[in-house]
């Protein structure tokens, strides 16, 4: 626990403007991690926003991202939201550290782990349209090597995550994950990996890997990949 304490942020976490409770587990909750990270919530930042006004939204981000890195010892900066990855090169020219904006920045790593000739990637995503162009190519992947279910028609989904009502039920939204997979590996058994796109849902990657008996990676994967980078443990020596 002390070490904890006297950790200082090593990693920076940009919030969009929403509504959306920050269950544990989703990297918008502080309890997920077992060492501490810094937030800074981006005032006006909407996915509409982030779609429409790209350029405009730029210069909130950038002052978001040097204020976190003002404020500690930050030293890599991401986002809660995967379509984030819309400003990926952008912020790493302007922030100049490390920045990893979506857990879809692991596509590549993910490929090389299977055989593309005879198992693909299977990727769970807010929304299915907004995957299928600039957000895949963002990261040199295209449709020939993974499939894509979105859970914008689950119910509670669309009400607690697009609509922004406000209340979030843990055990309906599960339970539309689950069938969400569940669905695209009935679509296309030679899915050996599950990618997790959006922030929210890795709260139920542990429910999804002993459903699917499959790996899972999701935004939280990513950043301790990245935090262990910046942040060593030092082992004793003999």
């Amino acid at each position: 626990m002390n070490q904890i304490i006297q950790e200082k942020e090593a990693i920076g976490i940009l919030l969009i403007d929403s509504t959306i409770p920050f269950l544990p587990g989703d990297m918008g909750n502080p309890e997920t991690f077992s060492f501490p990270v810094k937030y800074k919530k981006v005032e006006g930042l909407t996915l509409a926003k982030m779609y429409e006004d790209k350029m405009a939204i730029l210069p909130q981000l950038v002052i978001a991202g040097q204020q976190l890195m003002e404020q500690g010892d930050v030293r890599a900066i991401t986002g809660n939201c995967g379509y984030l990855l819309l400003y990926q090169q952008e912020l790493v020219k302007q922030l100049r550290v490390p920045v990893f904006t979506s857990s879809l920045l692991m596509l590549p790593l993910l490929e090389k782990m299977i055989d593309p000739s005879q198992q693909t990637i299977g990727i769970i995503t807010a929304e299915s349209f907004r995957l299928e162009t600039s957000l895949l190519h963002a990261v040199n992947t295209t449709l020939d090597v993974v499939h894509i279910k979105g859970l914008e028609h689950k119910k509670h989904f669309s009400e607690a995550a697009i609509k922004e009502t406000g209340m979030l039920d843990s055990q309906r939204l599960e339970q539309e994950v689950l069938e969400a997979a569940n669905e695209l590996i009935q679509e296309q058994p030679n899915i050996s990996v599950l990618l997790l796109e959006c922030s929210l849902l890795s709260p139920y990657s542990k429910a999804l890997q002993e459903k699917t008996k499959r790996p899972v990676f999701d935004y939280v994967s990513l950043i301790h990949f990245v935090h262990d980078g910046l942040v060593k443990k030092q082992f004793p020596r003999f």
